[in-house]
């Protein structure tokens, strides 16, 4: 009879073992379609560093250019990728948001046209079409980098995705939200030559390119969980600096329909841009939030100190 006992108590334990030991689920949706912007994510993935912190991570991709942000603030997504200017604007709007992490730590956004448009400086884009990418924040930087170079009686066109066929079909003149580590190396691939006009050399101060933001329900319901993926971000983060043609053989094995030749291109602009350590500069954003105060990119004072998650 004892040993019946043991017998069944040790059955509950390893029971009990067993629900304990099953991974906690995050969802991550991501800001774009998947491309070595992302490559930290899937080096974490892919190399056990979400499973060692006892997480397991599901990566999305948006409909439109516009919804992590939107879907991260209302708990519909655990973990969004967005962008330091579009959550400030976004906590201007009254979104409750909290930045958990840092993915890329300067601006890689351009104000990109085609070599042979005749464009030279910013004024040149006054009385022309100008696309922009991502609805609530490029449009808005377009309109503060307008107003700062005096580009005068535009017309704004969302573009969403479809940057190069934009271009090319001359429905726009240029685009307000193209990398310049990326689209440049995608647009080359079909056989054009973009310019573009870097933001911060334009009057647009320094910002955090792409960080990862939470709802209140989430970091509320899964703390430990969201900082499980920091740590292990920041692993993946680690392991891209010291070992980065490893890192690309990582992300292209986990994504293999991407295109190795413009991914590995991409990557090599990219590399420098990335996050070293999972931790903001608080200096840098109320800068940007103060910026965006007075160019009229948000109506109120935004202290971004509230928006910064505290993981001490």
């Amino acid at each position: 009879m004892k040993i019946k006992i043991i017998g069944f108590i040790l059955a509950i334990f390893l029971l009990g073992s067993f629900v304990h030991a099953e991974p906690q689920k995050l969802n991550l949706m991501l800001d774009w379609f998947p491309n070595v912007d992302h490559l930290p994510i899937y080096v974490a993935r892919e190399k056990g560093y979400f499973a060692d912190q006892g997480i397991s991570v599901t990566i999305i991709s948006p409909s439109e250019t516009s919804d992590a942000l939107k879907l991260a603030a209302s708990g519909n997504v655990d973990i969004a990728v967005s962008y330091q200017p579009q959550t400030i604007i976004a906590a201007d709007q009254g979104l409750l948001l909290k930045v958990v992490a840092p993915l890329v730590v300067h601006p890689l956004t351009t104000l990109l046209f085609l070599e042979d448009s005749g464009i030279q400086n910013p004024v040149d884009l006054s009385h022309k079409k100008i696309g922009y990418t991502v609805p609530g924040l490029m449009d808005v930087m377009l309109e503060a980098f307008a107003a700062i170079n005096k580009i005068q009686d535009y017309t704004a066109v969302n573009v969403g995705f479809t940057i190069l066929p934009a271009l090319v079909s001359l429905q726009v003149d240029a685009v307000m939200g193209p990398f310049k580590t990326y689209e440049t190396v995608t647009i080359a691939q079909q056989g054009y030559k973009a310019r573009f006009f870097e933001l911060e050399k334009w009057g647009i101060p320094d910002y955090e390119e792409l960080i990862f933001v939470c709802g209140p329900k989430a970091l509320a319901k899964k703390p430990a969980a969201i900082k499980g993926f920091v740590r292990a971000l920041e692993k993946a983060l680690a392991y891209t600096v010291q070992h980065p043609e490893d890192a690309l053989a990582t992300y292209l094995s986990a994504l293999p329909d991407s295109d190795k030749k413009i991914e590995t291109q991409a990557f090599e602009l990219t590399r420098p841009y990335f996050a070293v350590k999972a931790e903001h500069d608080p200096a840098k954003w109320q800068a940007f939030a103060d910026f965006a105060l007075e160019y009229g990119l948000i109506k109120n004072k935004v202290d971004t100190a509230t928006l910064i998650h505290d993981w001490k």
